[in-house]
């Protein structure tokens, strides 16, 4: 009986609400959900349920400390195996793991997102393509604002004081200097389509040289 083809494995990173998600989204659509198996860092953060409420939020949520990364790591070469994993659900507004999971069937394809995706060497070898989506600081703000206001129950000023204390010092000393090791960096993320179309066609040349 024939072995299975290893899995493509892709790196998707880049700063706090620079468009990752859109990106892993386009691919998601024009290569084909079936294909993909999709893994968020961000599902992977470390449970603190064991901390009361008020240290919780003391935790730097980007530091790559902060990240059950060897999970990650783990699951990723289960997926390369042909097996299943069960990816953590976490819940951003208390700040813990919850006993859910949701069930990742292998696939031709992974795609794993995250800010710190790129500053971890161990993680950073997994990968087959490497994209770092370069938005500009303003935007990702923005973004970012809007999501922790309408997502995950934050106030503006929590928000605010959250960018200045941790979100963009991590960012200097992680996110950015990660971009080095990108082979893509993709200015717009998901609304640049020329670099997308590259992307996309870079993946199905990866996909048929591998039956």
């Amino acid at each position: 009986m024939p072995t299975q083809p290893k899995p493509i494995v892709i790196g998707i990173a880049g700063g706090s609400g620079s468009g990752k998600t859109t990106v892993a989204n386009v691919i998601l659509k024009r290569v084909g959900t079936r294909k993909i198996a999709y893994l968020p860092h961000d599902a992977y953060y470390k449970d603190l349920s064991h901390l009361p409420e008020a240290q919780r939020v003391q935790i730097n949520f980007d530091h790559p400390n902060s990240l059950d990364t060897p999970l990650l790591i783990e699951h990723i070469r289960t997926l390369q195996a042909w097996q299943p994993v069960r990816l953590p659900v976490y819940d951003f507004k208390t700040h813990s793991r919850t006993e859910r999971f949701t069930l990742v069937e292998p696939q031709k394809v992974i795609i794993v997102e995250g800010i710190l995706i790129f500053a971890e060497a161990n993680l950073r070898q997994l990968f087959d393509v490497k994209i770092f989506v370069d938005t500009d600081a303003d935007l990702r703000f923005i973004r970012r604002l809007e999501r922790d206001i309408h997502e995950r129950g934050r106030t503006t000023e929590t928000v605010i004081k959250q960018y200045l204390a941790t979100v963009r010092p991590m960012h200097l000393e992680f996110v950015e200097p990660s971009k080095r090791y990108a082979d893509v960096i993709i200015p717009e993320g998901g609304y640049n389509a020329v670099a997308m179309d590259m992307v996309i066609a870079r993946i199905e040349r990866l996909l048929s040289s591998s039956h």
